[in-house]
C-alpha cells in the first residue's frame, strides 16, 4: 500500500486528484498549515490577532490597530506581519462609528500578509503558490489595495504581483471559522488543487489555534475515483450555490446534483405550485440560470428571476434571526417555518437550514430543554432530525461534521419517548429495550463521526460531552431499563 493516498492527474482543461489505491472512510488525506490567513472581505472590526470582533477602543501598543489586548497584539500571526509595517509608517486605524458593521480598512490585511508571507517563505512559495490560478484577465482590478501596498504601506511590491496575489485569494482562499466564531480566510495550497463538487467525498476538520485543516475521506474511495472538496455550504438551493461558485470561485459548476432537476431527490430547489394541490415547480434547464420553471401538474410557469427572488427573501428572514438564540430563536425560527410551508416543498434548502438550528435548539434553550419538552415536542425535534438526515444521506453522504451533530441531537428525545412510552404501558419492556438499544447505537455513530473534531473547537467539545454521554448509557443500560 502506498502511503500517500492520492495522485494528482493533468488534463488538457485542468489538474485534478484520483485515489490511487482504495482510501476507507476517515483515513487522512492531508494536513496542511495555510500559506496564509486573515479577515476576509465584508469583515466587521475584528482583533487582529484572534479575529475576535472588538469594539475599537483597545489599540495595539505598536501600530494602534483593533486587538483584544497585550496577549493578541503579541501574537505572531499580527506581531510578524503587519504590525511592524503599520507603526514604521505610521499606518493608522481610523474610528469607525459601527464596529460590528463592515469595516473596507481590512480589505488589504490578508493580501498584505501573503506579500510578506513570499518574502519569509519563497521555497514555499515557489513549491506551491506560483502556479495556482488568479484568473486575473477576468477578476476586478484591486487598485485600492495597490495603492494601500505602494503608497500607503510603502512597500515596493510590483503592481503584477499585488493583483495576482489578490486574484489567488479570490479563487482559491476558503472561509474558515476561528475560535471567535467569525469567518475568516485560509490559503491551502495543496487543497486547491482538489476540484469542487456540489456532493463531496471528503470532509475537513480545522484547529483553531492554528488553523492547520485535517482533509479525510467520508465515503470509501475507490482506486481511481476523483476526490472532490464542496467549496461551498451543502444545504444551498442549486441557484444560490451556482451564483456563488461563478461570482467567487468563476466556476460554472455542471456536477451531477447541479444537473438534476430535484437535485438528486432531495428537492432542495423545489418550490410548490400556488395553482394546484399536487404539483411541484421545478427548473427546466438547471444549468440554465435564466431558464422558466414549470409545475409538474398544471400549466403554471414562472422564471428563475422570480425563484431567486423568493430564496433572497427567506434567506434575508433566517440570517436576521441568526444570532437570536433561546426561546425567542426558537419561535422566530418556527415562524419563518411555517410563513414558507406552503411556498417550499417540504425538503427545500430554507426549510433545511432552519431543521439545522431547530434540532439544535430544541432541548437546550431555556424552557425548551430536553426534561421541560412535552412529548409532542420531542416527537417535533425527532422528526426534523430524521428530516435533515434524509437530506444529508445525498449532499454529504458517510461522514461529516452536521451529521454527527445531527445524530447527537436525536438520541436523547428518543431515550426520553421510550421512557414515557413504557412508563404509559404503550411498550413491553422488551420494546423499550429495542429503542433505547437504537438509540445507544445512533450516539455510537455520532462519537465515531465527532471524535475527529479539534478539542478546542465546539465540536470537540461537543464531541467529549457525547463520548460521555455514550459510556454513561452504556454502564447504566440495563440499570435504566429495569428502573424506567
Amino acid at each position: 500500500m502506498t502511503t500517500n493516498p492520492f495522485t494528482i492527474a493533468q488534463t488538457d482543461q485542468n489538474r485534478h486528484v484520483v485515489a490511487n489505491r482504495l482510501i476507507k472512510s476517515g483515513e487522512v488525506i492531508l494536513t496542511e498549515t495555510p500559506f496564509v490567513y486573515g479577515p476576509k472581505s465584508g469583515s466587521p472590526v475584528l482583533c487582529l490577532g484572534c479575529f475576535e470582533c472588538v469594539d475599537s477602543k483597545t489599540y495595539c501598543t505598536k501600530c494602534s490597530w483593533p486587538v483584544c489586548g497585550p496577549e493578541c497584539e503579541a501574537l505572531s500571526s499580527h506581531k510578524d506581519n503587519e504590525c511592524e509595517i503599520f507603526a514604521k509608517n505610521c499606518v493608522k486605524f481610523q474610528d469607525v462609528d459601527d464596529p460590528y458593521d463592515v469595516c473596507l480598512q481590512y480589505e488589504g490585511i490578508t493580501p498584505l500578509r501573503m506579500l510578506l508571507a513570499k518574502e519569509k517563505d519563497p521555497k514555499r512559495w515557489l513549491e506551491e503558490i506560483e502556479g495556482l490560478e488568479s484568473k486575473n484577465e477576468i477578476r476586478k482590478i484591486n487598485t485600492k489595495i495597490v495603492d494601500f501596498v505602494r503608497n500607503v504601506c510603502k512597500l515596493e511590491f510590483c503592481d503584477t504581483l499585488i493583483h495576482t496575489i489578490c486574484g489567488i485569494l479570490e479563487v482559491t482562499a476558503i472561509d474558515v471559522r476561528a475560535s471567535s466564531g467569525y469567518l475568516i480566510r485560509c490559503l491551502y495550497p495543496k487543497l486547491s488543487l482538489i476540484s469542487h463538487n456540489c456532493v463531496t467525498n471528503l470532509f475537513q476538520t480545522v484547529t483553531p489555534n492554528d488553523f492547520k485543516i485535517t482533509l479525510r475521506a467520508s465515503v470509501n474511495i475507490p482506486e481511481n475515483h476523483e476526490l472532490f472538496y464542496n467549496y461551498v455550504y451543502p444545504l444551498w438551493p442549486t441557484l444560490i450555490r451556482r451564483d456563488f461558485l461563478k461570482e467567487n470561485k468563476y466556476l460554472d459548476c455542471q456536477c451531477r446534483r447541479c444537473s438534476d432537476k430535484t437535485e438528486l431527490g432531495t428537492h432542495l430547489s423545489t418550490l410548490k405550485c400556488s395553482k394546484c394541490d399536487n404539483g411541484v415547480i421545478l427548473s427546466t434547464d438547471p444549468l440554465n440560470d435564466s431558464c422558466d420553471w414549470n409545475c409538474t401538474h398544471c400549466e403554471f410557469k414562472t422564471n428563475a428571476v422570480s425563484v431567486r427572488k423568493v430564496y433572497k427573501i427567506v434567506q434575508s428572514e433566517i440570517e436576521a434571526i441568526q444570532m437570536v438564540s433561546g426561546a425567542e430563536g426558537i419561535e422566530q425560527r418556527e415562524a419563518i417555518f411555517r410563513k414558507y410551508r406552503s411556498v417550499f416543498h417540504p425538503k427545500n434548502a430554507y426549510m433545511s437550514i432552519l431543521r439545522v438550528d431547530l434540532t439544535q435548539l430544541y432541548g437546550r434553550a431555556p424552557g425548551y430543554t430536553i426534561h421541560e419538552l412535552p412529548d409532542l415536542l420531542q416527537e417535533h425535534k425527532v422528526e426534523l432530525c430524521y428530516q435533515l438526515l434524509e437530506v444529508l444521506d445525498v449532499v454529504e453522504p458517510g461522514v461529516s461534521r452536521l451529521r454527527g451533530i445531527t445524530l447527537y441531537e436525536l438520541h436523547a428525545p428518543l431515550i426520553s419517548l421510550a421512557r414515557n412510552e413504557y412508563k404509559s404501558g404503550l411498550i413491553t419492556r422488551e420494546d423499550f429495550r429495542r429503542k433505547m438499544q437504537d438509540a445507544v447505537e445512533l450516539l455510537e455513530k455520532s462519537v465515531e463521526i465527532l471524535k475527529w473534531e479539534p478539542e478546542n473547537s465546539i465540536e470537540g467539545e461537543l464531541a467529549i460531552v457525547a463520548k460521555q454521554s455514550l459510556e454513561n448509557l452504556v454502564q447504566n443500560f440495563d440499570l435504566l431499563i429495569q428502573t424506567a
